[in-house]
């Protein structure tokens, strides 16, 4: 079977990857430090002020300069936005999945040299990397998929029973208008194209911007567009802070639907602000996690060992659906103690493009910090730093913002800690007398994004039927609560994690951006 990558086989690549990833590498890397329009009605868009888009793994470096957009700005592109709008929903189904099968085929021809981007903007490893731009466009294709197999769409109603007349009712799913995409910096790649393909596929016409952090990866997702043949003004892309530009684009009236991934507290004010319109808009958001893992007496060690550490400290713990809470049994406790800290000091840490690296730095000071104030706290409520525990300053990582991955015992389980969604390296553990005292805890949270289990077939079953998140993994080495796949595990939360209750890269999901419409044609017989 020919390899494909995703985050559950990325861990054993061809050679060739590596290969072709360095000679994208070095063509990157000669090219850093250039200035980058936004691209608004399929024209470059340059602003009076900018802003700079540094290497966390290495601050003296710029890496790009953005535009840095204001409401002015937003309201252009919105504009753009609306114009093309008639034109683009009128575009047959199946010419916008051509083109949009042809922005997926042009990300896989530009895979090494964006992913190379994503691992200096994000501090992403490579392998990281390389899976977050192919998630892209696995999303994008997925889309085109659902829009093929469910025929646009359309789909004929029974007909009335009506005495000397014929009756014809269609179902119809048509677009809503402009739809806003604001994707997170963690995976600027597949949460900026997998909302943008389905919002542009379903024959919505498009405004997205990044996070400031991860504007350039965004950009090249834009010049695929622009590429691929989509018509001026269906795509527009932004840059700039999200307290001015990203707030003017919710707040403008001609949004008529949003998508939106990050944090809880900003989700949740997006999901406020955007109902203060004249009538209720889509929303879907996706708001983190505090994803558990429980381990049964019953459970393998190893792969509890190997899945809890990976997806706690990949991609440096800045995963929504990052492992960062462990209960296990008390008579495996130890046992798993002992594995999880062997692994995690064997972790590699240091430069996210380096071939052997597996944790790169976080993302930004501000994320730097957070992770020392986590780190003060714990220590102030009695847990104990079994590995990490500390910033690395010395060396390679003097420039850098890089955080030890932090394995922490002894915090009482009913300290806030294990309710707060961290998002930097550090995951808890504690025991418990039984599974059904670690599916209460597990529960008890305002999230409900992933969660993993290890045990036994029959209670993997009670695993699923009990917890109350959207997306489960069971006996999983290869990431106990991370590395969903389109297609395979659609990828959404429950609770205040997110909105819509449909997974994305699922079979419900493109759905979410159209409204039905009832035809209804009455004719005399």
């Amino acid at each position: 079977m020919a390899f494909k990558l995703t985050y559950a086989t990325m861990f054993n690549p061809p050679e060739e990857m590596h290969t072709r990833y360095d000679e994208a590498l070095k063509q990157v890397r000669a090219n850093l430090g250039k200035e980058y329009g936004m691209i608004i009605d399929g024209k470059e868009y340059i602003t009076g002020e900018k802003f700079e888009d540094f290497n966390p793994a290495n601050t003296d470096e710029v890496i790009a300069v953005f535009q840095k957009g204001t409401e002015k700005d937003a309201a252009i592109a919105i504009e753009a936005a609306q114009k093309a709008f008639p034109g683009w929903a009128a575009t047959p189904w199946q010419e916008r999945v051509r083109l949009m099968r042809r922005v997926a085929e042009l990300i896989d021809e530009r895979i090494y040299e964006i992913s190379a981007i994503v691992s200096l903007e994000v501090g992403k490893n490579r392998m990281e990397a390389l899976g977050d731009v192919a998630e892209m466009a696995d999303l994008i294709r997925y889309a085109c998929d659902q829009m093929e197999a469910n025929d646009g769409f359309i789909k004929q109603m029974g007909s009335d029973p009506l005495s000397g007349y014929s009756a014809t009712n269609y179902s119809v799913l048509r677009p809503y208008g402009v739809w806003l995409v604001i994707s997170p910096f963690n995976f600027p790649a597949a949460l900026t194209g997998g909302p943008s393909g389905a919002a542009l596929v379903t024959g919505n016409t498009l405004v997205f911007k990044p996070a400031t952090d991860t504007t350039w990866t965004s950009r090249k997702l834009a010049e695929c567009m622009r590429d691929a043949g989509l018509p001026d003004g269906v795509f527009n892309f932004v840059s700039g802070p999200g307290h001015s530009m990203g707030q003017a684009l919710i707040e403008n009236p001609a949004v008529a639907g949003i998508t939106f991934t990050g944090s809880y507290d900003v989700g949740m004010g997006i999901y406020r602000d955007f109902a203060k319109g004249e009538y209720v808009r889509p929303t879907i958001l996706e708001l983190g996690g505090k994803n558990p893992a429980i381990v049964s007496r019953n459970a393998n060690i190893e792969d509890a060992a190997a899945g809890i550490v990976r997806s706690a400290f990949g991609l440096q713990g800045q995963k929504c659906s990052a492992c960062s809470r462990v209960y296990v049994e008390k008579s495996v406790y130890q046992q798993l103690l002992d594995r999880m800290i062997e692994i995690t000091n064997k972790i590699s840490i240091g430069d996210p493009t380096g071939r052997n690296t597996f944790l790169g730095p976080v993302v930004n000071r501000r994320s730097y910090q957070d992770y020392q104030d986590f780190l003060d706290k714990i220590y102030h409520s009695g847990g104990r730093f079994l590995t990490g525990g500390k910033v690395l300053t010395e060396g390679e990582f003097a420039k850098g913002f890089f955080c030890a991955p932090t394995i922490v015992a002894d915090l009482p389980l009913k300290n806030s800690i294990w309710k707060t969604e961290m998002f930097v390296p550090i995951t808890t553990i504690g025991y418990v007398d039984s599974l059904e005292e670690a599916m209460q805890y597990a529960n008890d949270s305002t999230y409900g994004l992933t969660a993993g289990f290890y045990g036994s077939p029959e209670e993997v079953q009670w695993f699923f039927d009990n917890i109350h998140a959207g997306v489960t993994y069971a006996n999983r080495p290869q990431g106990a609560t991370t590395g969903a796949w389109p297609g395979f595990q659609p990828f959404g939360g429950w609770k205040g994690s997110g909105s819509s209750g449909k997974n994305s890269g699922g079979l419900y999901y493109l759905q979410l951006y159209m409204h039905e419409q009832i035809q209804t044609l009455i004719e005399k017989a």
